[in-house]
């Protein structure tokens, strides 16, 4: 399952239902793109952050995710509906990979083969 920034905050702030919903959860997975948005925006929690990541797998853009990203843009321009452009790069990864989104940003689910789950 690949986390979100609102998901990787809730688990710092000890959020009971993200907890549950990631229990048991085989790979956890950080998009760079995460680390960034959370690094900028939430600087106190650099050593829980750090600490947490020791048991993630971090997920970092390549040639293949670009490819992906570029038809997720494409798709949902096509469609009307437009999500931010650091979302489309998780959502790429989120395809590339195969793996489902943590997240309480609704737009995630006018990606086609992303799934979300929310908490």
């Amino acid at each position: 399952m690949i986390l979100d920034t609102n998901a990787l905050s809730a688990i710092a702030d000890g959020d009971p239902a993200v907890a549950a919903r990631i229990a048991g959860t085989r790979v956890i997975a950080v998009p760079v793109i995460v680390l960034g948005e959370y690094g900028f925006g939430i600087s106190q929690y650099e050593r829980w952050l750090a600490k947490f990541l020791t048991g993630c797998r971090v997920l970092e853009i390549s040639a293949e995710t670009a490819i992906e990203y570029a038809e997720v843009r494409s798709e949902l321009k096509r469609g009307g509906t437009p999500i931010p452009s650091n979302d489309a790069w998780i959502a790429a990864l989120c395809r590339q990979h195969s793996l489902p989104i943590l997240s309480q940003d609704e737009h995630f689910d006018s990606v086609k083969a992303v799934q979300r789950q929310g908490w």
